[in-house]
């Protein structure tokens, strides 16, 4: 459905795809009680509880990690179990009456309640509990971003990382605090084993942030995780596993979902690649009926993905400083995982996601803090940023489905177009036709591109799919649900859907369908002179009269009402051809 923050609910997409509630199971977590945290028999997947024969099978070629994670800890630092939870979260909690959504987009309160290492439930295709991972990883520095994060999910974060990952593969968490309100957020988490933390003295973003924590890296390979995640069994392993095997590998989990108003954890479909839009938008996309056959001997293969959510991956230090890092004149959030995931295709590297690796991550519908001029204008010009450098000529497409982006100065990119050449990378085109050439390209020869409107408001499928009715929302300037094209063949087309007429009377539906080139109920051409839209078969145009009574209809075409125009017509689109 469409919505009128389209940026900001992007991520909040990935909670349409839930593969259902698991049961949490039995077992009886660790609880914090005064200063030190006193113990109760405690969940199996705890690294601690793993059988200490295995332990030294998997540790037996890798013995000076061995030896260092059996040290004695540093003088101020304490293992996590130790650390006191109840005093860390407790000054920060939500008092009575006061909304427990304002700080931070998501149900505070909810996650205050939850212990620091919850159980929480096992998602893994059930080959992935029977695997065997190399004992030779290298072991991985992770770095975490944060500003102003709320305790609670930020310690259950550092938490599950060090509880649900073998101790040698672990070789520090950075905690990057971008400036929060309160230096006290990360400088506490500092006690605990493993972790370091850095503060930036002024506000960041995301990018400069972690390009910061990955420069302070020690380990070899770099691990990115939001500030509100959880990690699940045997998460870390699989990831090391592809990027030892292949440097130029960029790895992420499937990502779990752990709901925003209550904190259930749960398990995300394992059928679903990153994609995105000519809006330049990320979304989910379903793999074809085609790749999920070619799966069914081995559903836990990598999945190559066309793009990475961003908030979570890992890759090799070298190749990420190789690469480029990160676009340091991008601000705040917004358009790096796009910038990145296209430098990695287009110079050389691959983007996997490993279904055997699960991490849950709290999706919002909006962000808790502030962009400096606003969201979309930040995500805007981040985003054009990533088009102008990576995009060649198809950037005129993002630039027609988001014509108000051509507004927004993105600064200086000559140093991002010199690495570009630098590192011998591939065309744009070589992108759409090799990693993702589900993403339908306009024809250069279809007669408009963008959106259709009718004074404030825009044709919008309405989040419907095959057989669903259309209607009319505000315009959002966004593309994604509004974004259609007029093509030479005569129909109106929104990915591999068209406008069909359902009956050829005043008054029939509109319904999307699929897109069949002789099918006579999808033939519609524009009026000479006033661009209404009529359907051929019929000799009715689109109508947007009906749109509040359950979906647009055809009509009979006549002249405009008082109201402004009763149909709809191709917006302009800034003679992109």
């Amino acid at each position: 459905v469409s919505t009128e923050l389209p940026i900001l609910c992007t991520a909040f997409l990935g909670a349409l795809f839930y593969a259902g509630p698991v049961s949490l199971g039995h077992c009886s977590p660790r609880l914090s009680v005064g200063v030190f945290a006193q113990h109760r028999p405690r969940c199996p997947e705890d690294w601690n509880e793993i059988d200490p024969i295995k332990k030294k099978d998997l540790h037996h070629s890798n013995g000076e990690e061995k030896a260092q994670s059996m040290e004695t800890l540093p003088p101020g630092k304490v293992r996590w179990p130790d650390f006191n939870q109840e005093a860390y979260v407790g000054g920060t909690m939500v008092r009575s009456g006061q909304d427990p959504y304002a700080r931070n987009k998501f149900n505070q309160v909810e996650s205050d309640k939850l212990r620091m290492d919850r159980a929480i439930p096992d998602t893994r295709h059930d080959q992935c509990q029977r695997k065997q991972w190399r004992v030779d990883l290298p072991p991985t520095s992770v770095v975490i971003t944060f500003h102003n994060e709320a305790r609670s999910a930020l310690l259950r974060t550092v938490v599950s990382v060090l509880k649900k990952s073998p101790p040698h593969l672990i070789k520090e968490i950075i905690l990057v605090d971008d400036y929060s309100n309160d230096p006290e957020d990360g400088a506490l988490l500092g006690k605990i084993e493993k972790v370091r933390v850095l503060r930036n003295d002024r506000r960041e973003g995301l990018m400069r942030s972690r390009v910061r924590g990955a420069d302070a890296a020690q380990a070899k390979v770099l691990t990115f995780l939001d500030s509100h995640c959880e990690c699940n069994e045997h998460w870390l392993e699989p990831l090391l596993e592809r990027v030892a095997e292949d440097r130029t590998r960029v790895v992420s989990p499937i990502i779990d979902v752990i709901n925003m108003d209550n904190f259930q954890y749960v398990g995300a479909s394992a059928d679903l690649k990153g994609g995105f839009d000519w809006n330049l938008v990320f979304k989910w996309d379903y793999m074809t009926p085609e790749q999920r056959r070619s799966r069914q001997g081995n559903p836990v293969a990598p999945i190559k993905t066309p793009m990475i959510a961003g908030g979570l991956f890992v890759m090799d230090k070298f190749y990420f400083e190789e690469l480029g890092k990160y676009d340091m004149m991008m601000d705040v959030w917004g358009g790096e995982n796009l910038e990145i995931s296209f430098r990695v295709w287009q110079c050389g590297g691959s983007l996997e996601i490993i279904p055997c690796s699960r991490v849950g991550h709290v999706f919002r519908k909006q962000h808790p803090y502030t962009f400096p001029g606003g969201s979309g204008t930040v995500f805007a010009r981040n985003t054009r940023r990533a088009a102008e450098v990576w995009m060649d000529e198809y950037k005129n497409f993002y630039y027609a489905a988001v014509p108000s982006a051509r507004n927004v100065p993105y600064g200086n990119i000559q140093s991002r177009l010199e690495l570009r050449k630098k590192l011998s990378c591939k065309p744009f085109k070589w992108y759409l036709e090799n990693v993702y050439p589900e993403l339908r390209v306009p024809d250069h020869q279809d007669i408009a591109f963008g959106a259709l409107q009718q004074g404030t408001n825009c044709l919008d499928t309405l989040g419907h799919f095959a057989d669903g009715v259309v209607g009319v929302y505000e315009c959002h300037n966004a593309g994604g649900n509004q974004e259609w094209a007029l093509t030479k063949e005569k129909s109106v087309k929104h990915m591999d859907l068209c406008l069909t007429v359902v009956d050829r009377a005043p008054g029939s539906l509109i319904k999307l369908q699929g897109c069949r080139e002789n099918d006579s109920r999808q033939k519609w051409e524009q009026i000479e002179g006033n661009s209404k839209l009529r359907h051929v078969g019929s000799n009715l145009c689109l109508d947007s009269r009906t749109a509040k009574s359950g979906g647009l209809s055809v009509e009979v075409c006549g002249p405009e009402g008082p109201g402004g125009p009763a149909v709809l017509s191709p917006a302009p689109l800034g003679g992109v051809w």
